[in-house]
């Protein structure tokens, strides 16, 4: 169900030229051509902030950030084919979008909005026609990559182009000790096609306003008929709000509701069985490696399998319990935990402070899964590749739209 990009088209030798001038500039305002796009984009379509874009993100200029960087770490690459391939960057795209539903209809919304800023904010003496031309083709280089991956992945998942929304009845809730909230939801109507240990699902749900946002949320149990993923409400700290779709979810969702839940996408490559595994999460990221944990109980439990997980303490561990039945099931697993509290270090495999490598040894053929908060994955990622692990077998999974971060 994976749809790696190929190879993005050329630009011409004119064009190449020109962005490379004009990437620096660009560059130095693309947070304002980003903020700017977002504001008229969101001015001639408010739904979109009500009913499709992420409004916490958007508050905090996350979304900005990402289609900036995304956006120049393509053009970058086009004009340097030496540079590091964006086909994981856009793979990963690719798969978000799908989960949102987006389809080619939309490319030409954004383009519109996206030039506009581009003027308004560097002047139509800057962006003269040969420069509009020049970043015009980028535009639709990197859109027409991501229609294809996208459109793949719909016909994989058997479904039109977004139409990937199903209407589930929640028929299980469990109150995870550390917060967390495990949804088991079953579709009232059609099925959900076969999904892959390590995918995710968009839950749309309506707001008290009437806005109906969509977050998503990674499934926690092995493939079959029911749907299971854990939803942790996420507190305001400092300057950053409360999760508001989390926090509504944990709140109110019973048993009997009805949501709206996609099928799954996600481009975590699906465990074979025939290699080791090494599975590093912090915090909620561990969803995925439960997932993952759930796959290999299932069908491949003599499967080598390393988990390495990092949290604040073992209250606040999600999903403890379940990580540990899943472990003892595994004929060759081994579970390591860093807790900053301490209290509980001491015991077998619990040590005090920030998960680190030093010590850890690593199998020389595994597999490495990485998941958790934007700086987690990037100082494992780091530790990782220092050691000589090959970056194409860390596979990382960010739960906020910092992508561009692992290019």
């Amino acid at each position: 169900m994976t749809a790696i990009a190929a190879a993005p088209a050329e630009l011409d030798p004119q064009h190449a030229e020109i962005v490379s001038v004009t990437l620096p500039l660009i560059g130095a305002h693309i947070d304002e051509i980003t903020t700017e796009f977002y504001r008229r984009l969101f001015a001639n379509h408010p739904d979109l902030l009500r009913n499709l874009f992420n409004r916490g993100n958007q508050a905090q200029g996350a979304q900005q950030r990402a289609l900036a960087a995304s956006i120049a770490t393509f053009a970058a690459h086009l004009v340097d084919p030496q540079l590091p391939h964006p086909a994981e960057l856009l793979s990963r795209i690719g798969h978000k979008h799908a989960s949102l539903g987006i389809t080619a209809e939309q490319y030409p919304i954004v383009h519109e909005h996206l030039f506009a800023a581009i003027v308004a904010v560097l002047g139509a003496d800057t962006v003269t026609d040969e420069v509009a031309a020049a970043w015009d083709r980028v535009y639709w280089i990197m859109a027409q990559t991501l229609i294809d991956i996208e459109r793949a992945l719909y016909a994989a998942a058997g479904v039109a182009d977004g139409d990937v929304y199903r209407r589930v009845r929640v028929v299980s809730r469990l109150d995870d000790p550390s917060g967390a909230v495990l949804l088991t939801v079953r579709p009232v109507g059609g099925g959900f096609p076969e999904f892959l240990p390590g995918q995710y699902v968009s839950v749309g749900v309506t707001m008290p306003d009437g806005a109906r946002q969509l977050r998503q949320y990674s499934l926690v149990n092995a493939p079959g008929e029911d749907l299971t993923f854990a939803v942790r409400p996420v507190a305001a700290v400092g300057d950053q709000p409360a999760g508001e779709v989390s926090t509504w979810i944990a709140s109110n969702v019973c048993v009997g509701d009805i949501l709206d839940v996609t099928v799954p996408f996600g481009d975590l490559p699906a465990p074979t069985g025939d290699q080791p595994l090494v599975l590093i999460s912090a915090g909620i990221g561990i969803t995925p490696m439960v997932g993952i944990l759930e796959y290999l109980a299932a069908n491949a439990p003599a499967t080598p399998v390393q988990v390495l997980h990092a949290d604040r303490s073992d209250v606040s561990h999600p999903l403890r319990e379940r990580q540990h039945e899943l472990m003892a099931q595994l004929k060759n697993g081994s579970l390591d935990v860093w807790y900053e509290d301490g209290l509980t270090a001491g015991r077998a495999g619990v040590h005090p402070g920030l998960l680190t490598l030093d010590g850890i040894e690593l199998p020389a053929t595994a597999e490495i899964y990485l998941c958790g908060n934007n700086g987690f994955v990037q100082a494992v990622r780091t530790q990782l590749l220092a050691r000589g692990v090959p970056a194409t077998r860390v596979h990382s999974e960010l739960f906020s739209p910092n992508d561009w971060l692992l290019s």
